[in-house]
């Protein structure tokens, strides 16, 4: 294992946005054991120490790539096309007019049934965006493209935090 490799390199994946949540838990699973600071307890602190580097990096990549939005920053950033999130939040207005409209229609939302039609639409839009993410990615390789649909992504990320909340608030 080398510190430097990326996250796919250690986790012996293809660099690409399409993966199996299945295989990314087991490699985890089967790096952690492989690095775990009680394997090397026998041989010294300075070796403990680098296992827990290790270990570190191991789970820092994990949190990357199991999660499709971090893995499609992380495959745009890999690509030479950062999502700059920070300091870019130009959207096209059709996606901000429908966003307006998915917090107009949670507010106002007064059913369980209202939010669960609300929660529905986003879930779809979000695999659509997942799966425009992949062509632009994985069979058109342009990742300049796929930067907008990752923002586009973050904000339904966000959106559909604060819908999670709704539900928590609605009476049962």
């Amino acid at each position: 294992m080398n510190l430097q490799s990326d996250d796919f390199e250690l986790f012996g994946l293809k660099r690409q946005f399409a993966q199996d949540r299945a295989v990314i838990d087991a490699r985890w699973k089967d790096l952690q054991r492989q690095a775990h600071p009680d394997k090397f307890a026998a041989q010294g602190a300075a070796a403990q120490r680098v296992a827990m580097q290790w270990s570190v990096r191991i789970n820092e990549a994990y949190q990357r790539l199991k999660d499709p939005l971090k893995r499609a920053a992380y495959v745009c950033e890999l690509n030479g096309a950062p999502v700059n999130a920070e300091n870019n939040t130009a959207m096209p207005a059709e996606f901000l007019m429908q966003q307006m409209g998915w917090r107009e229609a949670m507010d106002d939302a007064a059913t369980q049934a209202e939010l669960d039609a609300i929660d529905s639409e986003v879930r779809h839009t979000r695999q659509q965006l997942l799966q425009t993410c992949e062509q632009l990615m994985d069979q058109s390789h342009d990742y300049p493209g796929a930067v907008s649909q990752v923002r586009a992504l973050m904000f339904i990320e966000r959106f559909a935090q604060d819908l999670s909340q709704r539900f928590d608030q609605m009476p049962s």
